[in-house]
Order: structure tokens, then C-alpha cells, then sequence
């Protein structure tokens, strides 16, 4: 069993390349907490505006380097790096695999440039290649348009109304538009 745990943590790539030129994901690590802080509290409004990522604003720098020293394999977060500069972040988070769920969020000016589309089709490839996911549902909070328009494009569908966001849902291999 010891054996296995550290095949798959060698196997495991830190950096997801994507099809876009100066575009790739990287595992977060403690040694990017202040930048990944410092993004966060530069882009409160946005990433508040339709009630998401409360806890992420209020979080404290301390509290950001424990979480990103704490990873223990519950999922997997990467951040998003344009020309190494930090711009968001997507996780994949093994919720009872091979099924998962999806979270991402870039900074507002990095918004409208197909960045997020590149990088959620790098993590589902990703999920489904290396961590053999069949299923990834995602939550959108209502008056998100454009994430739900992303989620469309990729090939997702509403499977529920949850009062106050849609879950979507992807069976992985329809994979379409990036």
C-alpha cells in the first residue's frame, strides 16, 4: 500500500499545460500563499458579487498558507498562471470517485479571454486521463452568466436547480469546445 501511495504521488504532474500559449496550471503550494492572497483580496468585489467565495475573502494570509500546506489529496488545487504571472484558480475535488466536482475563478481582467475555458478543459483532460473520472458536476450561483455560458460550452448541463445555484454535470468523453 506504501508502495502505491508513492507511485501515484510521483505520477502525479504539478503542472497542467493547456492549449493556450502562456497558459498553464501548477499546484498550489505554501510558497504561493501571498501571492494567491494578495489576488483574492484584489479581486473581493468580483469574486463576491453573486455571493460566492465569502470565506475565501475573509480568510486571512495565515489562514490561506494552512490551507495550501494542508493539502492531503482531498482535491486538488491549482492556480492559474498566465506568462507565470498568478490569475486565478480551478480545483478538482474527489468527491466520491471516479465522480468529482469542479471549482475555478480567474481575476476580472483576466475575464473574456477564453483563459478559463483553456484551463477547466487542461483539469477535466487532466481528471480524466490521470485520475480515471467518469463524472464532474460543478455549482454555478444564479446571475453567473458567464460560467454558465463556460460550463455549456464544455459540454455541461444542468441536472438540478438548487435554489440558489445549478449544479451541472459532465460525463466525461464529451469534452467539447474549449
Amino acid at each position: 500500500m506504501q508502495l502505491r501511495s508513492s507511485i501515484a504521488v510521483r505520477l502525479y504532474p504539478r503542472v497542467l499545460e493547456t492549449s493556450r500559449a502562456g497558459l498553464h496550471l501548477r499546484q498550489l503550494a505554501p510558497s504561493d500563499a501571498a501571492d494567491y492572497y494578495a489576488l483574492v483580496q484584489a479581486n473581493a468585489g468580483h469574486l463576491t458579487r453573486h455571493g460566492d467565495y465569502q470565506d475565501e475573502v475573509a480568510a486571512t494570509a495565515d489562514e490561506v498558507t494552512e490551507s495550501l500546506a494542508g493539502q492531503d489529496g482531498a482535491q486538488f488545487r491549482f492556480g492559474v498562471f498566465l506568462h507565470g504571472r498568478l490569475i486565478g484558480r480551478a480545483d478538482l475535488i474527489p468527491v466520491d470517485p471516479p465522480r468529482f466536482g469542479l471549482g475555478y475563478w480567474l481575476s476580472e481582467d483576466a475575464t473574456g479571454n477564453g483563459y478559463a475555458g483553456a484551463a477547466v478543459g487542461a483539469l477535466l483532460d487532466h481528471a480524466r486521463a490521470v485520475h480515471g473520472a467518469t463524472d464532474v458536476f460543478a455549482g454555478v450561483t444564479h446571475g453567473n452568466r458567464p460560467s454558465e455560458a463556460l460550463l455549456h460550452r464544455l459540454g455541461f448541463t444542468v441536472v438540478a436547480d438548487l435554489g440558489t445555484y445549478n449544479r451541472f454535470h459532465l460525463a466525461l468523453g464529451q469534452v467539447t469546445v474549449r
